[in-house]
């Protein structure tokens, strides 16, 4: 592997840096901490998503024909890496750009390919992810929301829960049985958030009171053109996206920055004298790290076109793990500059850990995956 960044690649976050730097002066006090589904930032992210697409930055990863620049793998993670390390002012854009719309390009109609990708590129679409649900969670096989084709139609009834984004989104990618059991039952739609007969009920969560919801269908009616890819085989189409989805969140770089803004409180208090204080940031880096060189192993074989393996798994735990060495360094020393109006950068870091054994897949998920498809343990062992 070659560590060393092409002056391409360097051109790249160069000009991210121009964009970022148009951020509001107030951006860690008032808009990151709260993340990036909440109300203000999701406002402020389609001001900032025109502003990326004017430059054509938002997938140069993509091909030509849907709105990119044939660009390597390697800068869809620098976007990445930018964007969540201060906060993902893009809001949910990123699902679009990281596997939504990677699965429109390999499973979606030419019809569907023209409406919806170009308009990812174009930073106008945010996105939410109807996937869990009340009484499946991450068991995507015993879901019970359902579409039934109507005529030229499906019909769509259940609930999902713990949807991010969902308030203010505009295209839920959404998963439902039509027909069949378990998994041979799961089909994929793209659904507009104001169709009628969809209802949105926040959760209010510790981190935040925004983050989280649930959302009900009860009768809604979409074309049939809402189905991506085939009625039944969803679950194909889960399967091929996933690689992107577990690590398309550079949330290690948020952390990294994170723990370099600790360093530098802990320097000005005097506290970085104390030995264990510098041994337990010295943990929380060595974290970092693993969880950067794991995900650039991942993108490295994306570049060179190789199949995506249950190192996707470790890169994701590895992340998950590097998000709460740096948000336990931050309770255990510097408590005080996590209440309201104290540190913003440092509350938006701790808020963002608290989901980072939740989202793009539970903890034990990644473990159970790593168990079974890296060291090739039996269930239950």
């Amino acid at each position: 592997m070659e560590f060393a960044w092409s002056d391409s690649e360097a051109a790249y976050r160069a000009e991210l840096h121009e964009v970022l730097a148009t951020l509001p002066d107030d951006w860690w006090e008032n808009y990151a901490p709260h993340g990036p589904s909440s109300p203000k930032l999701m406002e402020h992210a389609r001001a900032f998503n025109a502003r990326l697409a004017e430059r054509d930055l938002i997938v140069r990863h993509w091909p030509k024909d849907y709105g990119g620049s044939d660009a390597s793998a390697w800068q869809q993670i620098i976007i990445s890496e930018e964007m969540w390390s201060i906060g993902e002012p893009r809001s949910s854009l990123y699902l679009g750009t990281n596997w939504a719309g990677p699965a429109i390009m390999k499973f979606g109609t030419e019809t569907q390919k023209q409406r919806y990708l170009q308009a990812v590129a174009a930073g106008e679409l945010l996105w939410c992810q109807g996937f869990s649900e009340p009484e499946a969670g991450t068991d995507l096989g015993n879901m019970q929301t359902r579409a039934e084709p109507d005529g030229g139609d499906y019909v769509i009834n259940g609930s999902k829960i713990w949807t991010s984004y969902a308030a203010r989104a505009d295209i839920m990618f959404l998963l439902a049985r039509v027909g069949g059991k378990g998994k041979g039952g799961v089909s994929c739609f793209i659904v507009p958030m104001d169709t009628p007969g969809i209802e949105i009920r926040p959760i209010p969560g510790v981190h935040s009171r925004h983050d989280f919801h649930e959302i009900f269908f009860t009768d809604a009616r979409v074309p049939a053109d809402a189905l991506l890819g085939d009625e039944g085989h969803g679950w194909k189409i889960v399967q091929a996206i996933i690689h992107y989805e577990r690590i398309g969140a550079g949330r290690y770089e948020k952390a990294a920055r994170g723990l370099a803004h600790i360093v530098d409180v802990l320097k000005a208090r005097g506290d970085f004298d104390d030995a264990v204080v510098r041994a337990d940031c010295a943990i929380a880096l060595a974290a970092v790290e693993a969880a950067r060189l794991q995900t650039y192993l991942v993108i490295d074989g994306r570049a060179k076109d190789s199949d995506p393996g249950a190192e996707t798994y470790l890169a994701r735990y590895a992340m998950i793990q590097a998000d709460h060495a740096v948000a336990n360094l931050t309770s255990t020393y510097l408590p005080d500059l996590l209440v309201d109006g104290a540190d913003g950068h440092l509350r938006a870091q701790f808020n963002s850990a608290i989901t980072a054994g939740i989202a793009a897949g539970a903890a034990e998920v990644q473990l159970n995956m790593i168990s079974g498809r890296y060291l090739g343990l039996p269930r239950g062992a």
